[in-house]
């Protein structure tokens, strides 16, 4: 099975650690960030990888070659100018032969998780989705009490409340129809993919899980990460 990851950002919330190594090199315990996940997908039965890069490509292409010291098949698509979250599936369809019904997961390069990659493909294709997002839920809780107003006049008040919303985890199934729909060399983000496909009314599910999750989006977060992967191999 393939996975499309996205690798090719410049990491600008970890300066000063990405003004010479790009994010998915950063490491992680004794591994960068996207050898974890390349080993952890290898074990749900991922065999090719296809890394999207741009930023200081030329290391992880050295890093990773063609992936066999990993076990694994690795391919490149280079991004000469930043295309989003979605825009650099434009690329892997010109190059690559993703079958129409083909399934294929695409993933941000900075996500650590315990995620069962299985049970999500399993959802995906039952529910027949040419798109499955990873969600986890969110919940904002405002610092103040609330006031319920009619009429000029106080007639409740509801302290702190809190709101809890499905965000998206960076991690997608999908069919390989959906790459006609990403526009060639334009920049083109998940949201703008996923609200084509609802205006033509396909079908896009949500797979809401609870295990372990964290991006690695600040610097703060090494630390985090670096934390919870030892407790992982306790």
């Amino acid at each position: 099975m393939k996975a499309v990851i996205l690798a090719g950002g410049l990491g600008t919330r970890l300066r000063p650690l990405t003004y010479s190594i790009p994010k998915p090199l950063l490491p992680v315990g004794e591994k960068p960030i996207l050898e974890i996940i390349i080993t952890q997908l290898r074990g749900f039965g991922f065999g090719e990888f296809i890394l999207a890069v741009g930023y200081r490509h030329e290391l992880i292409e050295t890093y990773f070659r063609d992936g066999r010291q990993f076990g694994v098949q690795i391919d490149y698509v280079l991004e000469t100018k930043a295309l989003g979250t979605a825009g650099p599936l434009s690329l892997v369809g010109q190059r690559f032969d993703l079958g129409a019904d083909e399934t294929f997961l695409l993933m941000n390069g900075d996500i650590l998780t315990r995620l069962d990659f299985s049970e999500m493909l399993a959802y995906h294709g039952a529910g027949g989705y040419e798109m499955t997002i990873a969600t986890r839920q969110h919940t904002y809780q405002l610092p103040f009490g609330v006031l319920q107003v009619r009429d000029g006049a106080v007639r409740g008040i509801v302290e702190k409340p809190a709101t809890r919303y499905d965000v998206s985890a960076g991690i997608y199934a999908m069919q390989g129809n959906v790459l006609a729909s990403v526009p060639d060399d334009t920049s083109f983000d998940v949201p703008d993919l996923v609200a084509a496909l609802l205006d033509e009314q396909r079908p896009v599910g949500a797979y809401c899980f609870d295990a372990y999750w964290l991006a690695v989006e600040q610097l703060h977060h090494i630390e985090e990460a670096q934390h919870d992967i030892e407790q992982w191999s306790d």
